[in-house]
């Protein structure tokens, strides 16, 4: 997967725009994913990426970086042998084309705020 563009509320993966929240993944991207609580996120919000087994998660938090990673989950992550690296999504878009190149990872993409 690559990420060929993204603004406030709008990116672009292998050519299809999304205008939702996204999880990319090695080989789709779940284009409606939505937080217990938007601005929030929590356990509950990871489970299909901690049972996928994919080592690295890049958390975009938003546009204005408006979305809270707690220490507990980056600790949660981490028990379950998942690296996490948190950034405004438009630094996390770019760090996953540079780390999806080169390894498998996953990443979850807050698009606006």
């Amino acid at each position: 997967m690559k990420i060929t563009g993204y603004s406030f509320g709008n990116i672009t993966i292998n050519g299809n725009t999304y205008t939702s929240d996204v999880i990319i993944y090695p080989d789709r991207v779940y284009s409606t994913w939505w937080r217990k609580e938007g601005h929030l996120l929590q356990v509950e919000d990871l489970s299909d990426i901690i049972n996928a087994g994919i080592p690295v998660l890049i958390i975009g938090t938003g546009f204005y970086g408006a979305m809270r990673v707690p220490d507990k989950i980056i600790d949660y992550l981490r028990s379950h042998n998942i690296r996490a690296h948190v950034e405004k999504t438009g630094d996390a878009v770019n760090l996953y084309n540079k780390i999806a190149h080169e390894q498998p990872a996953v990443a979850a993409l807050h698009l606006t705020c």
